[in-house]
């Protein structure tokens, strides 16, 4: 797939890009373990329907902006990324969409810069406050995120996941996604300082403040398979949003939505960009 570098102030982004420069503005953000690659299939089809397609490499994941302390991966300054990029392309307002990580940037940047987004579509993550919700009052949930607290420990989790051939790392894929993917991720984070990088995610602290309802038409895809996220968050997430609002689930698939069930989500994410255009 084609890429493009994004220079901004906070350094330079790798990206997948493909569709039309004259095409409406989408914007596709990855979570952890991933790249932009993430998104390959959804990038095929949504530039087949003429839509101009950005997945960048999110800091940390890129080379060219990869800071090196923990604090440097705070929300406030990964919501800055999307605006920094989205402005070097030339793009007022765009349609954004995350997955894992890359959906919690989303819902705080939709927060922050409503005007900006267009429409917003969330695959896997829960609105963080309907998330928060849940670890106060959900031990299932509680239970499922306890692995965030022990990814904060360091080295000793890049050690863990790197030992044996990237044993642990490729585990987290559970053969899902296509293999070439999975290891073409296993080979950008083992990279040095790659994979403790994409980990300062978790190690950066609490967000700067807090975050409130979303007002943007928005799309949230949650799959019953997901380790991750269970339903007590899921379903809490429509309290956070007071705009035009779609939840879908799909059944029997795992966190990784968008290479595990890439036809179904390409097929919601286009109903929802065309229900708002």
């Amino acid at each position: 797939m084609p890429e493009q570098s994004i220079s901004t102030g906070a350094g330079v982004f790798d990206a997948i890009v493909a569709g039309p420069p004259e095409g409406r503005p989408v914007l596709l953000l990855h979570g952890f373990p991933q790249r932009g690659l993430a998104w390959q299939r959804q990038i095929t089809e949504l530039a087949e329907q003429g839509y101009q397609v950005v997945a960048p490499d999110q800091r940390g994941y890129s080379p060219g902006a990869r800071p090196q302390r923990p604090e440097d991966y705070r929300m406030s300054l990964l919501v800055d990324d999307v605006v920094a990029i989205t402005e070097k392309l030339g793009w007022a307002t765009f349609d954004l969409v995350g997955h894992d990580w890359g959906g919690a940037v989303a819902w705080w940047t939709a927060d922050a810069h409503p005007s900006r987004i267009r429409t917003l579509t969330v695959v896997s993550t829960p609105h963080p406050g309907a998330l928060a919700t849940a670890l106060r009052t959900d031990e299932d949930q509680r239970n499922r995120s306890h692995y965030m607290i022990d990814w904060r420990e360091t080295p000793a989790t890049e050690e863990r996941m790197l030992a044996h051939d990237a044993q642990l790392l490729r585990a987290l894929y559970a053969g899902k996604i296509p293999q070439a993917s999975a290891e073409a991720y296993v080979r950008h984070l083992s990279q040095p300082g790659a994979l403790t990088a994409a980990l300062n995610w978790y190690r950066a602290g609490r967000p700067d403040g807090k975050i409130g309802t979303i007002g943007v038409p928005t799309l949230y895809v949650w799959s019953t398979n997901d380790s991750a996220f269970g339903p007590a968050a899921a379903q809490e997430t429509e309290r956070w949003v007071n705009g035009p609002y779609r939840f879908e689930t799909l059944e029997g698939v795992s966190h990784w939505v968008p290479e595990e069930a890439p036809e179904p989500l390409s097929r919601l994410l286009l109903e929802h960009l065309r229900a708002h255009g």
